[in-house]
């Protein structure tokens, strides 16, 4: 089954929708962003840098408000910008976000297993510092129920690590929740929350970022890949 969620508790459901957060010359900005990266790709990382990272900081749009959902120690740790179109209409399977982004591989107990995407070292982390993640999703177009919107399993954010062969059943289970939003709205959601993403069914340009925030440090040395401020 599933329903449209307009609001929830962030804590309690995993998510919260939070309307009209960005202003007309943010969106601009981040849509001419999007218009130069490969179309053809299902997601690009990107490292910030110039007007994104200013929009992500302490007192940009989208960072007041994960400092507001995390306190005053929320830092931007990933960045991936989706544009999704009749051209490049993907879809993803239920599954969990389980690696983060660092600056240099550096073994420490309880990471692991490495992988590099897009140059960048990916590691998988206890799933603790999951659990204390958000992550924000930024419409830069309307996101209507036939345009792929976000699906998300209520409450699976604190299920730990769901298996991924056992991903589809719990979501099949436990019900989903349709994320609509429109241009310059921000869903926000736990990080390892149950998530998945349709094929558009009438499918039009539907850009997202999506930028993951973290308000506590990595041990051994590891260090979050972060924002670049330039």
């Amino acid at each position: 089954m599933s329903e449209t969620l307009q609001a929830s508790d962030l804590d309690a459901r995993g998510a919260e929708y939070y309307p009209a957060q960005l202003p007309h010359d943010a969106v601009e900005a981040l849509r001419t962003l999007a218009d130069q990266l490969p179309a053809s790709r299902a997601g690009v990382r990107l490292t910030g840098g110039g007007a994104l990272s200013s929009l992500l900081g302490p007192v940009g749009s989208i960072g007041r408000l994960a400092r507001t959902i995390q306190g005053e120690a929320a830092q931007p740790v990933r960045i991936v910008l989706f544009d999704k179109s009749a051209a490049a209409n993907w879809m993803v399977p239920w599954h969990q976000d389980r690696t983060i982004a660092v600056r240099s591989r550096c073994d420490v107990p309880g990471f692991g297993p490495w992988s590099t995407k897009a140059g960048m070292h990916h590691v998988e982390p206890p799933f603790g510092i999951l659990a204390a993640m958000i992550t924000l999703r930024v419409h830069l177009d309307d996101c209507d129920a036939d345009n792929a919107p976000l699906l998300i399993v209520p409450g699976s954010h604190r299920l730990g690590r769901v298996p991924a062969g056992e991903t589809a059943a719990c979501a099949q289970s436990f019900g989903h929740v349709v994320c609509m939003a429109q241009v310059d709205d921000i869903w926000a959601y736990a990080t390892p929350i149950l998530h998945a993403s349709e094929r558009a069914r009438r499918p039009s340009r539907r850009r997202v970022l999506q930028v993951d925030y973290a308000a506590i440090d990595l041990p051994g040395g590891l260090e979050w890949l972060g924002v670049d401020a330039e």
